[in-house]
């Protein structure tokens, strides 16, 4: 979804000093997990999300975009940027080999909020006391695309949650192309057996809603509707994830997206042994 004013000219804000530590040793091979540290680690994240939306899955980007070769817009400024970094490879941009854009609500706060309110009502999310935290522009580099890569970036999410207090996180998943018929099986599943409780439920806003229910629970073969679950929203059904309602369509990224909220006791439970 485009946004106005994509790159801000206003200062960043000196964040990255101080953040490290808690992530030391988030290692597997070559391979290593951190949050970015400074401008050149964002731009080569954004690099990474150009060449993963842009040229491999056909998201359309805006000609300042285009030009720069860069996936941008304003959430950047002030965003967290997790990073797994492969350390055989040159240093310069081709080292990021994958990234989760993350913000906390004490960040977006005091700047211009969540990311998920242009798509989805995230009030009954907001009414949940203490830190949140939104996921989103999660990408890996083709060759990367295996368990090890996302485990380190799920053992770096987990370290975050921890490090912040975090107990609800959310954001959006998509379903490559926009015809919402072409994933009937697999959104009237999630509908069915993963939507969230009302006291955390986003909601599609009223000018995108997309009813997400178009097969009846009992017509459908669950079996197959699991093997057509996207890898990511698979990820969070595995940490008890679960989905808004209504679903949206974004032409600017080819995609139908759903809303995910994820309570994180799972996900600090099942990486805190990788982290201690």
């Amino acid at each position: 979804m485009q946004f106005p004013s994509a790159r801000s000219k206003r200062t960043r804000i000196c964040r990255f000093v101080g953040k490290q530590n808690f992530m030391l040793g988030i290692n597997a091979g070559s391979l290593t997990v951190r949050l970015a540290d400074g401008e050149s680690d964002i731009d080569a994240a954004q690099s990474l999300r150009y060449r993963v939306f842009y040229e491999e899955m056909t998201a359309q980007p805006s000609d300042e975009m285009a030009a720069k070769k860069r996936d941008f817009d304003r959430f950047d400024v002030y965003c967290d940027h997790l990073l797994v970094i492969d350390k055989d490879r040159p240093s310069g941009t081709d080292q990021v080999v994958g990234t989760y854009r993350l913000l906390r609500r004490s960040i977006a706060d005091r700047h211009d909020g969540f990311y998920s309110p242009w798509e989805y009502n995230i009030d009954r999310v907001l009414e949940n006391p203490g830190e949140l935290l939104e996921l989103g522009r999660s990408c890996v580099e083709a060759p990367y695309r295996n368990r090890a890569t996302m485990t380190l970036l799920w053992r770096g999410i987990a370290a975050y949650v921890m490090h912040y207090e975090v107990p609800l996180m959310f954001g959006c998943a998509s379903f490559q192309g926009i015809d919402p018929n072409a994933h009937k099986l697999t959104l009237s599943y999630l509908y069915h057996f993963h939507m969230a409780p009302e006291d955390i439920r986003p909601v599609a806003q009223p000018e995108h809603f997309v009813e997400m229910n178009r097969i009846s629970k009992e017509e459908i073969n669950t079996h197959a509707a699991i093997r057509s679950i996207p890898p990511l929203i698979k990820g969070y059904l595995r940490l008890n994830g679960f989905v808004g309602d209504g679903a949206v369509i974004d032409p600017q990224w080819n995609s139908v997206d759903v809303s995910i909220v994820v309570k994180t006791d799972l996900v600090t439970r099942k990486y805190r042994d990788k982290l201690t």
